[in-house]
């Protein structure tokens, strides 16, 4: 690599940590997510169970592809219907975008009411959250070891935060969600790092399936409108098609606000196992440095209500 792209890597890094360890977090992690229009259990604890079975998801996303230090996130994650009108959901993730280093785990629960015409689910979630700098860091010969603030970045800062959903399903057409992210928040560590003001967040979510019977083709138009701490406010809409009992699934992504992104999605079935593709671009000047963003999704479901 160039010393002057060394040089841009390291200030982008620099810039990006003076912002996270002046406002703690440099962003919430579920602005990182572009197929939560297809596994909505993402980002909404009220989306635990929904499915009436179990499932197991592992979603990679490498974003600004081929840029040295890009972001890249790893996410492990279970929900499943547990009975009694209860469902559940746990995982894990870890995202780095250079030397800056999230990491989370959380469970929680979703309480389950059906009718003849309606689902709706309620969920709250504990979510264990660190934020800092990779152990790495350390190994820089440009910074000094004994410098104070580097070494407490090092350590990160620890939170406990609580998050509360609701997603529900009417006449198995409409959808529609509700988060309330990280609406207690509260560091459990002890840092040198400052305490930020949290602003307030919300997702809404709507979508609507419409049924080609003869064809077996589906179409559902969706939208997420989200405002997320330390991200702009962002409309993301969707749209996914479906084919032959949604074996094969396509769509179309586009983001107003935020990166301004426009991608696509491919995915399929089989069985038991479904994989999803995703690719965007954005309208950013930045843009021109970098191959894009790729998000895949491996899921396996099993089990289900009888």
């Amino acid at each position: 690599m160039k010393f002057s792209n060394i040089i841009y890597v390291f200030a982008v890094v620099v810039i990006a940590a003076s912002q996270s360890f002046g406002q703690s977090r440099y962003l919430d992690e579920r602005y990182i997510y572009t197929q939560a229009f297809i596994n909505p259990q993402l980002i909404n604890p009220g989306a635990y169970g929904a499915e009436m079975n179990h499932q197991i998801l592992i979603n990679y996303r490498n974003k600004w592809a081929a840029f040295p230090g890009s972001p890249k996130t790893v996410t492990l994650n279970y929900n499943g219907y547990m009975g009694n009108r209860l469902g559940f959901g746990a995982g894990f993730m870890n995202d780095t975008y250079g030397e800056l280093q999230i990491t989370k785990g959380y469970a929680g629960l979703s309480y389950i009411i059906e009718s003849e015409t309606n689902q709706v689910g309620f969920g709250l979630n504990a979510e264990y959250i660190k934020h800092g700098l990779s152990g790495s860091t350390l190994t820089n010969e440009l910074l000094d070891r004994n410098d104070p603030v580097i070494n407490a970045a090092v350590i990160g800062a620890e939170y406990f935060d609580a998050s509360v959903g609701m997603y529900g399903l009417y006449m198995n057409k409409l959808s529609y969600g509700l988060v309330l992210p990280s609406i207690i928040s509260s560091r459990i560590s002890e840092s040198n790092l400052p305490t930020p003001e949290r602003d307030f967040g919300v997702i809404l979510h709507l979508g609507y399936k419409f049924m080609a019977t003869q064809a077996d083709v589906s179409m559902t138009p969706s939208i997420f409108i989200k405002k997320l701490n330390n991200v702009p406010t962002h409309v993301d809409l969707n749209l996914r098609l479906g084919f032959l009992k949604e074996q094969f699934t396509g769509g179309v992504m586009y983001t107003l606000g935020a990166d301004n992104r426009l991608g696509f999605l491919l995915g399929t079935k089989v069985e038991n196992f479904n994989f999803y593709y995703s690719y965007n671009t954005s309208s950013n000047p930045f843009q021109d440095y970098n191959n894009g963003s790729h998000e895949l999704t491996l899921g396996v479901t099993f089990g289900g209500k009888k």
